[in-house]
């Protein structure tokens, strides 16, 4: 595992993770039709693309995406997560599937918002908001199933410049293989540590996998319980970590636009 500490000349500037009745700095919009999730002042050049987990939107998810856009003194984003399901999220209830009730309703909203779902979305997505914003230097952020689609959006032609993805969903070696952009992976203890050692072995770009051997999967989005003390900790720690990885990288998006 590649160790990013002092990567970056910005140290993190996050404020206190507050665990509960957590009070958004951003707002929703509605760009191209869609809810938007924007954060981060509007005159930054740099933006980050988070696509959530399949619960949707979640003080916890909603609370990092306005942590990445101020935690970089030196790198300002604004940062935009889109209602990938409109509306319509998998109920947390049904997670983890233990009973046969649980089983058929998660696996039955699946069926119609697979991974795909989120790769055929995108690009529009982006186009919208770069209407509506003007161009952005893109970083991309993937929780559960949106880290897939990060995956699948990482190859060639990838409209982002640096990407990460935590606790993600169907993890393959075959995708890493095909990611032409820095890359980091936070896993949990609930990752199949095979399937991240493949993807790991398999990236051929710069990359930062690291196993949070506490954490269950989802701790940096809907499922963190921000109110047991160690979960906040590696909930600042990820977030620390992501802040950092992009402010190594994004700047290369910058110059290769010039």
């Amino acid at each position: 595992m590649e160790s990013i500490n002092g990567h970056s000349k910005a140290c993190c500037n996050i404020p206190p993770v507050v665990s509960k009745s957590y009070e958004l700095k951003g707002n929703y919009e509605t760009i191209g039709g869609l809810k938007t999730y924007v954060s981060g002042p509007s005159t930054a050049t740099n933006a980050i693309f988070v696509i959530y987990d399949i619960f949707g939107y979640y003080e916890q998810t909603l609370q990092g995406a306005d942590i990445l856009a101020t935690a970089d003194p030196e790198h300002a984003y604004q940062v935009f997560m889109p209602d990938f399901f409109e509306g319509n999220p998998a109920d947390l209830a049904w997670y983890p599937p233990t009973t046969e009730e649980q089983k058929t309703a998660l696996f039955g909203w699946f069926a119609t918002r697979g991974p795909a779902l989120g790769v055929e979305k995108a690009p529009k997505i982006l186009a919208d908001i770069e209407a509506a914003y003007g161009k952005k230097t893109w970083a991309a952020l993937g929780f559960c199933w949106g880290g897939k689609v990060i995956s699948l959006t990482s190859g060639p032609s990838t409209p982002w410049t640096v990407a990460a993805q935590c606790h993600p969903a169907f993890i393959s070696g075959e995708d890493a293989a095909k990611i032409t952009i820095p890359m980091c992976m936070l896993a949990s203890k609930e990752e199949e540590a095979k399937d991240v050692k493949t993807f790991d072995e398999a990236l051929t770009v710069e990359k930062h996998v690291e196993t949070f051997g506490t954490q269950i999967h989802g701790w940096m989005s809907a499922r963190a319980d921000l109110e047991d003390e160690t979960v906040k900790k590696e909930y600042l720690r990820g977030y620390e970590t992501l802040s950092r990885w992009f402010g190594k990288h994004i700047d290369a998006g910058k110059k290769a636009n010039l």
